[in-house]
């Protein structure tokens, strides 16, 4: 990934692997993932929780738009995900 991101959480657990390193946070706690090194998130309950993301520099917005406009148009989506992320830098780890 070519951007540092930032995340703040404001309900529920999450868990972000930044590295090798895994980081267990929740409500009011921050993680951070610089660019260079793999990082992810996870909600330790899925679909709960809700967490703010911070993500510098900007244009990293555009992958998120290019989706939704694949979704919209009904592309198939796991061929939107693995265009899209090629395009903006992204290598999918498995967890």
């Amino acid at each position: 990934m070519n951007e540092d991101e930032l995340w703040y959480v404001l309900e529920g657990e999450h868990v972000v692997q930044v590295g090798d390193n895994e980081f267990h946070v929740g409500p009011g706690e921050m993680a951070f993932g610089p660019r260079g090194v793999p990082h992810s998130q996870r909600r330790v309950v899925p679909r709960t929780g809700r967490f703010l993301v911070f993500i510098f520099p900007g244009r990293f917005e555009g992958f998120f738009r290019e989706l939704a406009e694949a979704e919209r148009s009904g592309s198939a989506m796991p061929e939107a995900y693995a265009r899209v992320s090629e395009k903006y830098g992204i290598t999918w780890v498995d967890q």
